[in-house]
């Protein structure tokens, strides 16, 4: 049975087979038998649309031909294996390596969990547990009845309370104090994407019929449902916003998300694994994007889009986005390839002559970039799940699960993803000139997006009309959808949250018996102890915002229902005239409490973040852009 990721080998098996699959044999051949089966997965992308998406092929194929490519081999996991690397993404490793990790972070991670998470892992602990059971393998894997119970616990009291409280997580938000509320129920609509909720709930209830979904499927170019994210008082978080210690935590919570997403559809995930290749590692073109990054940081760091990307981009934008069939019409061949040996020579020197690109030839240049890259801009790991996505009931749970998979991308694809997405945006958005509508640039950059350089496989006919539909799509939402798509899920947040403030109890319940023995031993020596100063946080309707940057002296701001983060800054800046910063490059931040460190969305509003996290501290910051 040929998998999803095996699909991709038609790419390069057309390489055999040129003159036999014509983008006129293709048309013949969709014109006479049903290779496309008209599915959800496939609206508004009919066959007269996708004849981009062949030649494109065939382009591709063609200015590959006489290339020595080295295969990328494709290991799928033996029995198990794919449990436990699962389980020690996830943050789990514990639960079949007791040397790994203290198991009380564990019991910490599980007790946010809603029911659908939990699910998740339990099956994955079960599926383990009876792969290890037939080899007769000695590992340590826990009963999943056992799986939620408390470290030092065993017995029911200890479960219960365990259980009891992932019950209420599914319900309570983190408050002041670290107690919970119910929820603020907001009004939602068809086209609402709710973060407040896990998917995977919504999704079981949306599957048990409690709730109707409501959507049309929608035909027309352009015109998908316009799905907004609902506004959370507190602030939306875009990907870049945390500490890495915080991403550390949102990484594990949202791939245990995404599984339970797809559990609950039914759909059956294979995570394959590259055999490692022989890779360079210098230069511009076919090279890993880490390795580029690397070598651009060290000439400006923080960058997170290698150069060359940035200045093809710049280029073709400097020529004008108006130039008709732009990314769709290919450069001269020959030429394309000049041009990328001249860059690898003189790109870094400062040498090379832009101004004599021609703009077919820049576009060309783009998506030679993407395709020569060593495994694919969306993982080897997660590019069978990108696609399986399509198989989710509506484009809402589609979506959500596109927000999911898009935070599980290594931070160099998935900044690299999001530059591109917004530069396909901008031509789109001058398609009454350059006739590039949603679609067209969808057909056009799909198999270089999904190019799976040098697998060789065969598949049906059949599979591969489908594959090309279904990437098409895929690329289509990543577009369309691309401000939702970068944003952490509340609910998600929540869960950070949630651990950040346990995990302060546990180091609290540390120091206060530290103290205590402290004061036993010397308690004849001790001085009286002086009451507590006030933090950097609140006191009395006010909050005080720390600049360090720019000044040592803290600010006082009055707390009202409708100051938001971007009055803070506003008023920061009109305090001092003399400070040589562009507003657009400050940044208002929290600081602690149960949040290591978060870049606030201008729209925040300070009381309500106040109430969520009521020990935090306030500072203004340059970001780096």
């Amino acid at each position: 049975m040929v998998t999803m990721v095996s699909k991709f080998a038609y790419y390069l098996h057309l390489s055999r087979r040129t003159g036999q699959y014509s983008v006129q044999a293709r048309a013949k051949n969709a014109s006479g038998k049903p290779p496309y089966n008209r599915s959800n997965s496939q609206d508004s992308l009919d066959e007269l649309a996708m004849d981009d998406y062949w030649k494109e092929v065939e382009h591709i194929t063609l200015s590959g031909e006489g290339e020595q490519l080295e295969e990328v081999q494709l290991k799928v996991p033996d029995e198990g294996e794919q449990e436990e690397a699962w389980l020690k993404e996830a943050g789990l490793e514990t639960l079949f390596d007791k040397s790994a990790t203290d198991p009380e972070d564990i019991m910490v991670l599980l007790s946010t969990l809603t029911r659908t998470q939990a699910a998740a892992v339990e099956k994955r602990v079960e599926t383990l547990h009876q792969t290890l059971r037939k080899r007769n393998k000695q590992h340590h894997v826990p009963d999943v009845r056992d799986i939620f119970k408390l470290p030092d616990g065993g017995g029911s009291k200890e479960e219960e309370a365990v259980s009891t409280e992932r019950s209420e997580n599914r319900k309570r938000e983190i408050t002041k104090d670290g107690q919970a509320l119910e929820p603020a129920v907001q009004p939602e609509t068809e086209t609402d994407i709710n973060l407040e909720v896990s998917f995977s709930d919504q999704a079981l209830r949306y599957k048990e019929g409690s709730k109707s979904s409501g959507e049309a499927v929608t035909e027309a170019d352009d015109k998908l449902p316009n799905f907004k994210l609902s506004r959370d008082k507190t602030g939306l978080t875009k990907v870049g916003d945390l500490s890495p210690q915080d991403m550390k935590k949102v990484h594990r919570l949202v791939l245990i998300e995404m599984t339970a997403l797809f559990d609950t559809a039914g759909i059956d995930l294979k995570t394959h694994k590259a055999v490692k290749l022989k890779v360079k590692e210098s230069g511009l073109f076919g090279v890993p994007l880490v390795t580029l990054l690397e070598q651009d940081q060290r000439r400006q760091p923080g960058t997170k889009v290698p150069f060359i990307l940035q200045r093809i981009i710049s280029r073709i934008e400097e020529e004008g986005l108006e130039t008709e069939g732009l990314l769709r019409i290919p450069g001269a061949t020959t030429r394309v390839k000049t041009v990328c040996e001249e860059l690898e020579g003189k790109f870094y020197e400062g040498l090379f002559s832009w101004e004599s690109l021609k703009q077919h030839d820049a576009a060309s240049l783009l998506k030679l970039f993407i395709r020569e890259l060593p495994h694919p801009l969306l993982t080897v790991e997660y590019l069978s799940a990108f696609i399986a996505v399509l198989k989710l009931p509506t484009k809402k749970q589609q979506l959500q699960a596109l927000n999911l998979l898009v935070l599980l991308l290594p931070e160099s694809s998935r900044d690299t993803l999001k530059a591109l997405m917004e530069f396909f945006q901008r031509v789109i958005d001058h398609k009454e000139q350059n006739k590039m509508t949603l679609n067209n640039v969808a057909v056009v950059m799909a198999p270089n997006i999904f190019m799976f350089k040098g697998f060789r496989n065969k598949i049906s006919k059949q599979q591969e009309f489908s594959m090309a539909t279904e990437t098409a799509n895929i690329v289509r939402l990543l577009i369309r959808y691309q401000n939702l798509l970068w944003t952490i899920p509340k609910f998600i947040m929540n869960q950070v949250r949630k651990q950040n403030t346990e995990n302060q109890k546990k180091m609290s319940k540390d120091r206060a018996m530290r103290k205590l023995l402290k004061k036993m031993a010397y308690e004849k020596h001790e001085k009286p102890e002086k009451a507590p100063t006030e933090a950097c946080g609140s006191s009395q309707g006010f909050i005080r915002v720390q600049a360090p940057q720019f000044s040592k002296v803290s600010m006082a701001v009055q707390l009202t229902e409708d100051l938001q983060a971007c009055d803070v800054l506003t008023r920061f800046l009109s305090q001092d005239s003399s400070l040589s910063v562009k507003r657009e490059d400050l940044c208002l931040y929290e600081i602690g409490g149960n949040i290591k460190e978060r870049c606030l969305d201008e729209e925040t509003y300070m009381k309500d973040l106040l109430e969520l996290n009521p020990s935090a501290e306030w500072f203004i910051k340059c970001v780096l852009r």
